[in-house]
């Protein structure tokens, strides 16, 4: 499983022209699910999501995590995160779960998060979308629950 953090101040998505979810100050989540992926590559990568300590302490210093901010989640579906670009100009999207083992992995990042107490926006999985973010920072890192 792969996720993108952005830490940001404002985060949207919509589809449709509608809203589907919309945080203040907190981590836009761009999550994506390999061939591979269990419930396990779900909850270590909500694990260092929730615990990543990217956030500015009384000193300024990245120090403090998500929770101890008060910070939300938009969490936003993104199979092209395992694009293989090693051949051609084409990517290859392979190695991404099809929707029916994706999207249980997914929902259940999401619950997870929920579960610990997160206020948790998210997209419309396997829907085409816009997101909207300001970028704080700017603050961008990469989990890979391979990467263990």
């Amino acid at each position: 499983m792969r996720a993108v953090l952005q830490r940001v101040s404002r985060a949207k998505v919509s589809s449709g022209g509608r809203t589907l979810g919309e945080i203040g100050r907190g981590l836009i989540v761009l999550l994506g699910v390999g061939r591979d992926d269990t419930e396990a590559d779900a909850e270590f990568i909500c694990d260092r999501t929730l615990g990543m300590r990217i956030f500015a302490d009384a000193e300024g210093k990245m120090n403090l995590a998500l929770g101890q901010v008060k910070g939300e989640l938009l969490v936003v579906s993104q199979f092209t995160l395992h694009a293989d670009t090693s051949a051609g100009r084409r990517p290859s999207f392979l190695a991404a779960a099809p929707a029916e083992l994706a999207r249980p992995l997914y929902e259940h990042f999401v619950s997870l998060a929920r579960v610990r107490g997160v206020k948790v926006e998210t997209g419309e999985f396997g829907a085409m979308m816009d997101v909207e973010l300001v970028n704080d920072g700017p603050v961008t890192i990469i989990l890979d629950s391979r990467n263990r």
